[in-house]
C-alpha cells in the first residue's frame, strides 16, 4: 500500500496517478487526508492526557508521604484513564478505516509508464524473432493436442469442470520438461530454487495485494482462511513478511515452480478453448528483493531473464511496456512479454515482469538494514513469470507444428523429452 505521507504532502500527485489508471478516487483520497488530520489531533490530545497522568502518578507518592489527601487526585487519574481509553478507541477506529481505504488504492505508476486508457495504448519496447510462414494452414494448439491425443479437456471437464486439462503421453512429458528446463536455466542464472506451498493464508494474500481487493478471483478453502495461490509470487514474497533482512544479502532472487489457481471471475467467453485461460495452470515465477535505488535496474534484468528462456526455445516474442490503464493493481511498472501464436495471428502475454517498489513491502512489513546500526527501511519487491508453462506448450505446438500433424521438439528440450518429434 502507499505511504500515508504521500497523501499528506502531495495529494494531487496521487489523484492524478489514479486518473491515469482510469480511476477517480478523489473522494477516498480526501477521506484519507481527513482521517490523517483527525488522527493526529486525537493523538496529540491523548499525549497531553498521558503526560498529565505521568505527572500525577509521580505526585501521589509525595502527597501520601506528607500525609496529604490524594482522593481528588485519584479521582482525576480515573477520569484521565477513561478519557485515554476513549481516545485510543477513536484512534483504533480511524486506523481501521484508513487501512481499509489504503488497501483499495492501487500503486502510483512510475514516471516512465506510458499514460493510456487500456492495453491498446501499451508501447512495444522490442521484438525478438520472426513469426514463421507456413506452407500449409496451421492448426490451433487445441486441435493439435486432440489429434496427437496429448491434451484432453473433455476428460478434465468430466472429472472437474470447464477450463481444466488432462495432459497425456508426450503432452504430459512436454509440460514437465518445460518446467525442468525453466528451473534449470534460472538456477544457472543466479536464482535460488524453492518449491513453495500451493496454499496461502489471508495475511499472505493481503501482503502481496490479492486481498481484500480481488477476493472473487481466488479459490478459498471452505471454513478456513486459506486460499489456493494464484501465483508463486504470493508464498515466495511472504517468506520475508514481518522480517528485517540483512542488507548485505540483497539482492535476493528466487525461482519457484507452482501450480496456480484462478477463478477468472468476469472473464466468461474469453479464451475458453485451449490452454490460454485455465482455472489451474503451471508457472515458474521469478521473485526479487532489492535495494530501492537499484529496483529499476533489477526490473530490466528480471525481464531479460524471463526473455532468455523464450530465446533458447526460439519462439518469436515481443516486450511491451504496459500503459497506466492496463497495469496490475500493485505494480509501479510492468513489462509484458508476449509470445507469437499463429492461431491468434498476434502476440499473446506469456509473462508479466513488475516492479512494486515498496508497495508490497509496506503491506507485508518486509524491511532491511544496510548495517546493524541503521534504521530498518522497506525493500523493493519485483516478480515476473519465468514463464507460464501452459502458454509455452501452446506456443510450441503451434509454432513447431508440421504439415504431417507432428510437432518438432525445440532443440533445448530434446534432452528433457528424450525425443525430437511428437507424433501420433
Amino acid at each position: 500500500m502507499l505511504d500515508v505521507k504521500i497523501f499528506r504532502t502531495n495529494p494531487d500527485l496521487v489523484k492524478q496517478a489514479m486518473k491515469n489508471r482510469g480511476k477517480d478516487m478523489d473522494a477516498l483520497i480526501d477521506e484519507i487526508i481527513d482521517i490523517d488530520v483527525r488522527r493526529r489531533a486525537v493523538m496529540q490530545q491523548g499525549d497531553e492526557l498521558k503526560a498529565e497522568q505521568n505527572k500525577a502518578s509521580k505526585e501521589i507518592p509525595a502527597i501520601k508521604k506528607q500525609g496529604g489527601d490524594i482522593a481528588e487526585l485519584m479521582a482525576r487519574m480515573k477520569q484521565l484513564s477513561e478519557e485515554v481509553k476513549t481516545l485510543d478507541a477513536q484512534i483504533s477506529q480511524l486506523d481501521g478505516r484508513q487501512r481499509e481505504i489504503l488497501y483499495s488504492i492501487p500503486n502510483v505508476p512510475h514516471g516512465t509508464v506510458p499514460v493510456g486508457k487500456d492495453d491498446s495504448e501499451n508501447q512495444e519496447v522490442r521484438c525478438h524473432g520472426t513469426p514463421r510462414e507456413f506452407a500449409f494452414k496451421p492448426l490451433p494448439h487445441w486441435e493439435i493436442g486432440a489429434a496427437l491425443d496429448i491434451l484432453d479437456p473433455e476428460m478434465a471437464a468430466k472429472v472437474t469442470g470447464a477450463r481444466f486439462h488432462f495432459y497425456k503421453k508426450l503432452g504430459a512429458r512436454l509440460e514437465r520438461s518445460i518446467i525442468n528446463f525453466y528451473l534449470d536455466t534460472h538456477s544457472k542464472n543466479g536464482y535460488t530454487e524453492v518449491l513453495p506451498p500451493f496454499i496461502a493464508n489471508r495475511e499472505s494474500m493481503t501482503g502481496t495485494g490479492q486481498l481484500p481487493k480481488f477476493g472473487e478471483d481466488m479459490f478459498k478453502l471452505e471454513g478456513l482462511e486459506y486460499y489456493l495461490i494464484p501465483t508463486a509470487e504470493v508464498p515466495v514474497t511472504n517468506m520475508y513478511r514481518d522480517e528485517i533482512i540483512d542488507g548485505s544479502q540483497l539482492p535476493i532472487q528466487y525461482c519457484a515452480y507452482s501450480a496456480c489457481f484462478r477463478a477468472e471471475a468476469g472473464s466468461a467467453g474469453r479464451d475458453t478453448r485451449g490452454l490460454i485461460r485455465q482455472h489451474q495452470f503451471n508457472k515458474v515465477e521469478l521473485v526479487k528483493f532489492v535495494e530501492p535505488e537499484t529496483s529499476y535496474e533489477e526490473l530490466e534484468k528480471l525481464t531479460a531473464d524471463a526473455e532468455r528462456v523464450l530465446q533458447l526455445l526460439e519462439l518469436p516474442y515481443r516486450v511491451v511496456a504496459l500503459s497506466t490503464g492496463d497495469m496490475g493493481f500493485s505494480s509501479a511498472k510492468t513489462y509484458d512479454i508476449e509470445v507469437w501464436l499463429p492461431s491468434y495471428n498476434r502476440y499473446l502475454e506469456i509473462s508479466s515482469c513488475s516492479n512494486f517498489e515498496d508497495y508490497q513491502a509496506r503491506r507485508a512489513a518486509i524491511r532491511f538494514k544496510r548495517t546493524p546500526k541503521d534504521k530498518a527501511q522497506l525493500v523493493h519487491t519485483l516478480n515476473g513469470s519465468g514463464v507460464a508453462i501452459g502458454r509455452t506448450v501452446a506456443a510450441i505446438l503451434e509454432n513447431y507444428q508440421n504439415g504431417d500433424g507432428s510437432v518438432t521438439v525445440p532443440k533445448v528440450l530434446v534432452p528433457y523429452m528424450g525425443c525430437e518429434v511428437i507424433q501420433a
